[in-house]
């Protein structure tokens, strides 16, 4: 969980950073896909984490 929420905070501040400086739009773009690839791998953890339970 602390992975996952430390890379939501890099992803808000390059988001942050790359729409304020004139310039560095590529920041915008990779805190973008940072924060895509982030949401990906909680969810793929949390649908596998879900499946370990067995069922009553």
């Amino acid at each position: 969980m602390a992975l996952f929420l430390l890379l939501v905070l890099v992803a808000v501040v390059l988001g942050i950073i790359g729409a304020a400086a004139d310039g560095l739009g590529f920041l915008l773009v990779i805190g973008i896909v940072v924060l895509v690839a982030d949401l990906a791998f909680f969810g793929a953890r949390v649908s596998r984490r879900a499946r370990r339970r067995p069922v009553r």
